[in-house]
């Protein structure tokens, strides 16, 4: 009789299947929230957890297995708009990674085995480790080289401007060029609403929409000579104005972009306020 110990595969599938779906977002070109990608693993292990428990039996039925997983999806990567995409490549992913582990668990001489359909291990907790983290890296090596896409995660973000501070969270996407025409560094699109607390009291909601009009009016003053009007494209816009500031210090995440150029947007950036800027990558 084998003797399986819930901690160690609740710990298992979570590791396993939090490593699925970072694979998937990257792969994808998805917006990566790794909070929700632990909500989504944690689904995902509780189910497998919940399979061996008296009574519940009937989980591993093919169509509970299937709508565990769609729940694990739309926990860890429901924000996306292109749903059917994402859940295409965690399923390619899936097999995969599965493949992989249980290949490096039988180099290591104790395999992985599958019991109601779950991933289960004996292995020392190192080895699981090691191999979910090769396959990770590994998959994640080969499967980008065939997908062309850019790479967006979530970040906390902190601008300074004198003695004052603005905290928000910031879109780094490594596909935005955006960047500044004189020095040639990354530009930080904001939402303007959010960065009250560093512009004059002249700059408000309703000057934001008119950038030209405002910069003339700040151009008369000391203030206005950490501003600028940055020219930018869009989709329905062939050439438009948006008023910068030149701030003292961006810190995003761990990345000190230093005295960068913030674009005031007059508009909400995300459709659902999961960020409130957007930076690319600093070279």
């Amino acid at each position: 009789m084998t003797v399986v110990y819930i901690d160690s595969l609740f710990l298992l599938n979570f590791i396993v299947d939090y490593l699925l779906l970072l694979a998937t977002a990257k792969l994808a070109g998805e917006v990566i929230c790794r909070p929700r990608l632990a909500l989504g693993a944690a689904v995902g292990a509780l189910y497998a957890s919940a399979v061996f428990f008296p009574g519940m039996g009937f989980l591993t039925h093919p169509l509970c297995k299937l709508s565990a997983a769609i729940v694990m999806l739309l926990a860890g990567l429901g924000g996306s708009r292109r749903l059917l995409r994402v859940t295409l490549v965690f399923l390619g992913l899936s097999c995969a990674f599965g493949g992989g582990i249980f290949a490096i668990g039988l180099l290591g001489g104790r395999g992985l085995t599958l019991r109601n359909g779950i991933l289960y291990s004996a292995m020392d907790l190192k080895i699981i480790l090691l191999s979910a983290a090769v396959c990770y890296v590994a998959l994640t090596l080969v499967f980008s080289r065939t997908a062309k896409h850019s790479r967006r995660e979530l970040i906390p973000a902190v601008l300074s401007l004198g003695e004052k501070r603005v905290a928000l969270t910031a879109l780094v996407d490594t596909g935005n060029t955006l960047a500044d025409p004189v020095t040639g560094r990354p530009v930080m699109v904001a939402e303007g609403a959010k960065l009250g607390p560093l512009l004059p009291e002249e700059v408000g909601e309703l000057a934001l929409k008119d950038p030209v009009g405002t910069m003339e009016r700040l151009s008369k003053s000391e203030t206005g000579k950490r501003f600028r009007l940055l020219p930018y494209q869009a989709v329905g816009v062939e050439c438009g104005m948006l008023l910068a500031l030149r701030l003292d210090r961006a810190q995003v995440g761990t990345v000190d972009y230093g005295g960068i150029l913030v674009a005031l947007s007059p508009n909400q950036l995300s459709d659902g306020g999961g960020y409130s800027a957007l930076i690319g990558t600093r070279e």
